[in-house]
């Protein structure tokens, strides 16, 4: 009880400083303070923190448009990250990726991703990588049920299962893909399914349940890191905002819009806490830590100077 108990603690900090990232990251943009697109992860906290809270520093992510809370999960600096929201020189990108392009090799976050399912087939040139270089390592590639059926999932399964390489294939099954409903472009119930194709597990999980998604995450890396190959891990789940800020989301019905916040992993777990040993003092305080971080990257950030104009061309030529 005492390991479950550190862990939920742990996961639970995790999922509010993706909370408050997001919450303060659509407030900025709304106020016009961010350029650019921002898509946000906000109901899906469970899925980053459940998933990276299983790895060790010798494992890797890849990410999607939608990356933010596996690259705060992962270990990658909110002050960096912020910065690079706000398209300062001191972001992960010097101010020039933005949401999309947040990566920290050092943390093993390959990279956030712009591209629809192109995590998949970086993420297996990543386990590749280890696999050649005999590391203990293992990859999670993150995407969402709409790249599930681009043709790069199943080049990326397939070659996976062929070399048995140690991979976990993360798909975030929000019910939306950007404007589309789940049953209009999937057409199974379970997406875990399709795993059997290739001859590796495939597991469905509550992506709302952050206790689920880690034992289930867990599992499948010990499987990859011992060289047992892929699995694919199917997390339901639910996004509270539309598909970018500003989306009508005029896909949905107004009783679904207005009732998103049912599904709250946070809460979720707050319900769950007594039973783990977490009182709410406890919880207030870890609550309480995490928003504290956030904020302060957030203040940092803003206050950052633009880059001076002379720098455009830097990274752009070749000397």
């Amino acid at each position: 009880m005492t390991d479950m108990r550190e862990t939920a603690a742990r996961l639970y900090r995790s999922m509010c400083e993706i909370r408050t990232f997001e919450l303060i990251a659509a407030e900025r943009y709304k106020q016009g303070d961010l350029p650019g697109f921002i898509h946000l992860s906000l109901g899906q906290e469970a899925c980053a923190a459940g998933a990276c809270g299983a790895l060790t520093a010798d494992d890797y992510v890849t990410s999607t448009h939608r990356g933010h809370g596996h690259c705060l999960s992962k270990g990658a600096d909110p002050r960096r990250m912020m910065a690079e929201l706000f398209a300062k020189a001191e972001g992960y990108g010097k101010g020039r990726g933005g949401s999309m392009h947040i990566a920290d090799v050092a943390a093993g976050v390959l990279g956030a991703n712009g591209i629809v399912g192109q995590s998949m087939g970086l993420g297996v040139g990543a386990a590749l990588s280890l696999q050649i270089r005999k590391v203990p390592g293992c990859v999670v590639a993150f995407f969402g049920e709409g790249a599930s059926g681009a043709g790069i999932a199943h080049e990326a399964m397939n070659m996976a299962a062929i070399w048995r390489l140690p991979i976990i294939f993360f798909c975030e099954v929000n019910r939306y893909a950007e404007l589309s409903p789940y049953s209009v472009h999937v057409s199974l119930d379970r997406l875990a399914d399709r795993a059997a194709a290739y001859g590796f597990p495939g597991v469905t999980v509550d992506g709302e349940d952050v206790l689920a998604v880690h034992a289930a995450v867990d599992a499948a890396a010990q499987r990859a890191r011992a060289g047992a190959g892929p699995t694919l891990i199917e997390a339901k789940t639910y996004r509270w905002h539309g598909h970018y800020e500003g989306d009508p989301q005029s896909y949905k019905t107004r009783a679904e819009r207005e009732n998103g916040r049912a599904f709250d992993p946070i809460a979720r777990l707050e319900r769950e806490a007594p039973a783990l040993g977490l009182d709410a003092g406890v919880l207030a305080g870890l609550k309480a830590a995490a928003e504290q971080r956030i904020r302060d990257a957030a203040e940092w950030a803003s206050g950052l100077q633009s880059p001076a104009p002379e720098t455009i061309l830097e990274d752009v030529y070749a000397e």
